[in-house]
């Protein structure tokens, strides 16, 4: 008995240095893993088999599906455009978003399509690979962005089904979230976002999110500060220019007009390495490039994001 008391005494003097190990076990854990993404990235390209990229750039044609979904090779920038479709009875309120892939010849390669649903309690966008189909039940529709009722946090689903619809390997799986800061106050300035995204396991894999209801998903996850096998970017602060009287951002020539909208993404570990821009040079055309380790599908729905009105945000 004096032994089982001793042990139990033991036990419960070691316990607080037991939850110590495991909190500094998984930090280190997410730290290594954010590392091996935002610091080894572009050297592990030189080295690492897979596609053939010898002309210079991947090649979508073959399976546009796959394509959007898979991350974009390390050591590559992946440029793009975005045009924005008004014209119709109803696209002022609801335009189309054509996402096309700018190659080196001067080419465009359609990638994807988005459009807000109309009749939805939140904004909704539905993304396909067809540019003339865009309907929930198509074979084409590869997934959705969907805010809060504030216009301030956005979830990017793939195409699979609610929890309360499917089972298994058919419910959905959350491919990013995008949070803004809320300025009720009002005062003027760039917005601030936070992306999250699925970190990259071993093997250059994104690691699936597959939440079983709404508070599992990426953004509770980031709220309860549960990061493991979470990638967390934000906006690039923009610098306020005295000549100008605007902040703004160097995007080396891939964005010409000044706009709210405008915002560069990057990890706090490395603020040079810039995984998503985006920004305007007409009117109704803008720019979004992205790389490792984002996805089309992933860029195209957070400049979605950035489109929708954010009362909240502004």
């Amino acid at each position: 008995m004096y032994v089982a008391l001793l042990y139990k005494s033991v036990s419960i003097a070691f316990e607080p240095l037991v939850v110590l190990y495991k909190k500094v076990h998984n930090h280190l854990l997410i730290l290594l893993q954010h590392c091996l993404i935002f610091f080894n990235c572009r050297d592990f390209a030189a080295t690492a088999g897979g596609d053939d990229y010898s002309n210079g750039q991947p090649d979508p044609s073959g399976n546009l599906e796959s394509f959007v979904f898979k991350p974009a090779p390390q050591n590559m920038q992946i440029k793009c455009r975005i045009t924005r479709d008004k014209k119709g009875v109803d696209r002022t309120m609801y335009p189309t978003y054509y996402l096309h892939m700018e190659r080196e010849d001067g080419r465009k390669v359609f990638l994807l399509a988005g459009r807000k649903r109309k009749k939805s309690a939140t904004s909704n966008y539905l993304i396909s690979i067809d540019p003339t189909d865009l309907a929930r039940e198509s074979e084409t529709f590869v997934g959705k962005l969907r805010s809060n009722r504030l216009g301030t946090q956005f979830t990017v689903f793939d195409n699979g089904d609610a929890p309360g619809k499917a089972a298994g390997a058919a419910v959905r799986k959350e491919l990013a979230a995008i949070v803004y800061d809320t300025n009720v106050l009002g005062f003027k300035g760039p917005r601030k976002m936070s992306c999250i995204i699925p970190g990259m396991n071993l093997d250059q894999e994104r690691v699936e999110v597959q939440p079983k209801d709404e508070n599992d998903g990426i953004v509770g996850r980031w709220k309860r500060k549960n990061m493991e096998n979470l990638i967390e970017l934000h906006n690039k602060t923009p610098v306020w220019n005295e000549e100008t009287q605007s902040y703004v951002l160097n995007f080396h020539g891939r964005v010409t007009q000044a706009s709210v909208k405008n915002f560069q993404i990057v990890h706090d570990n490395d603020v040079d390495y810039i995984v998503m821009q985006f920004g305007r040079v007409a009117e109704d055309v803008f720019t979004m490039d992205y790389r490792y380790p984002m996805c089309a599908l992933q860029a195209f729905a957070v400049a979605l994001s950035s489109f929708d009105s954010k009362l909240a945000c502004e």
